[in-house]
């Protein structure tokens, strides 16, 4: 059995990631299953799913949401400990053994530190990866960010521009001026063009040869 195709989807938190691998499954004939960061965190204790949790602590080692302040405004990040990086580098090898098994799989993410690539890139070397940006105006991931129950306000404020900020991808969407179909659809069109991706490649030929994005590099490209 050959390996699975992946889709990697990387945006704010309420870009629209989870709608957008909803509507690619419909979209496709076979089969696609959608692994998601939320179904992994969800699996970890509760005590190590921390609140505002102090250092040393099991909240403080696992996911911990943190206030903090930012450009001078109070919004909520997300701060992974020992065990929640533990949990991310299980999380994208048990991505890498399904797909090895020759499930095709949409990944449902966002990169909230660099690290995060890094490892994707050396866990998935070797698949077949397409690498999306979903995006949304910020005051659009905020206005849905504020009707989505369980959410911290100012979330995807705090990570908006972060979790782009290595600045390739093969292809990227916009939640908002698209539906989650026509998203699918051009995804899907994607697909059946059968070209490979090269967006996971390039990546890990500049970590090796040292080279990142510059910041003036990264705004040029912010939308």
């Amino acid at each position: 059995m050959p390996p699975g195709r992946i889709i990697l989807l990387n945006g704010s938190s309420s870009a629209g990631k989870t709608t957008l691998a909803r509507a690619i499954q419909v979209a496709r004939r076979e089969p696609w299953f959608h692994l998601a960061l939320d179904q992994f965190r969800d699996g970890m204790p509760p005590a190590y799913r921390g609140l505002n949790s102090p250092d040393g602590t099991p909240g403080a080692r696992g996911l911990n949401v943190v206030p903090v302040e930012q450009d001078g405004e109070r919004v909520t990040a997300i701060r992974f400990g020992d065990v929640g990086q533990r949990m991310l580098q299980g999380m994208h090898r048990a991505i890498a053994a399904f797909a090895g098994a020759g499930n095709d799989v949409i990944i449902d993410d966002l990169f909230l530190a660099e690290d995060t690539l890094d490892d994707y890139l050396e866990a998935l070397d070797g698949f077949w990866v397409l690498f999306v940006a979903v995006r949304a105006p910020l005051e659009v991931v905020q206005q849905r960010e504020a009707g989505r129950p369980g959410r911290f306000p100012g979330t995807a404020t705090s990570h908006f521009r972060e979790v782009h900020a290595h600045g390739i991808y093969d292809l990227e969407i916009d939640t908002h001026d698209n539906t989650p179909d026509e998203c699918a659809r051009r995804i899907s069109a994607t697909l059946d063009r059968a070209v490979a991706p090269t967006a996971f490649e390039e990546l890990r030929a500049r970590r090796r040869a040292g080279a990142h994005v510059s910041a003036e590099e990264l705004a040029a490209r912010q939308p």
